[in-house]
């Protein structure tokens, strides 16, 4: 749990510092996840980023049957459940939208990953939780889903804001091994963290000689969505 909490603490920290710069225009940018602007995602990160809290509030469902690795499969991406997130989110942002701009952008997301982190340390690393799609997961694993979806997230919400990504050495460890599978990378594709996070989740192409790479060592990505 150590290493998973250390890093959904400190790329909650960093986002939320980020957030506090933030006024009205940065707010309706348009991002790479469309139909979302900033307010869209940031509604989105933040309802996530405070999930946890409300599932340890119910009763243990029985023996965890997922890890994070499985929580992020193509079930999860069907036309239907991606619209229903999306439109989730659009009205979240829209909910809470004069609350954002009159108390600061961040004040939301703090308080829902300051809350979520109450509720982990007030419980044994593996608990049992019921995720939104009915996986039985421990709070250690669901937990690392949610340092993926803040840190991805934060990358594409620097890109919407023009800014540098923030990305935090601890999560940038822990999102790179979920997508290896804890595997060492091929020493001649040269990549760092941030370059791996980027182009496993799409967000950077992979050219026909680095996928050739990670063939050749028997890695295969975890493809969220596929």
């Amino acid at each position: 749990m150590h290493p998973v909490r250390s890093a959904f603490h400190d790329e909650c920290d960093r986002l939320g510092a980020v957030l506090r710069t933030l006024d009205r225009s940065d707010l309706d940018r348009p991002t790479r996840c469309t139909p979302w602007t900033v307010a869209d995602l940031l509604a989105h990160v933040r309802t996530g980023a405070g999930r946890l809290a409300d599932m340890l509030a119910t009763t243990v469902p029985g023996p965890a049957r997922v890890d994070a690795a499985g929580y992020f499969g193509a079930a999860k991406f069907l036309p239907q459940v991606d619209a229903d997130r999306v439109e989730s989110a659009r009205s979240e942002a829209t909910r809470h939208r004069s609350q954002e701009l009159a108390a600061g952008p961040g004040t939301g997301f703090d308080r829902a990953w300051r809350a979520t982190l109450a509720a982990v340390d007030a419980h044994p690393a593996d608990r049992v939780v019921r995720t939104r799609h009915g996986d039985p997961m421990t709070v250690t694993e669901f937990l690392r889903t949610r340092v993926v979806e803040v840190g991805v997230h934060g990358l594409d919400l620097a890109e919407a804001l023009d800014r540098p990504p923030w990305l935090t050495p601890t999560a940038a460890r822990v999102i790179a091994d979920l997508l290896t599978g804890g595997q060492p990378l091929p020493a001649d594709l040269g990549w760092d963290r941030l370059t791996l996070i980027f182009k496993a989740t799409g967000r950077s192409p992979r050219s026909r000689a680095e996928q050739d790479a990670l063939d050749a060592a028997g890695i295969r990505l975890l493809a969220f969505g596929g």
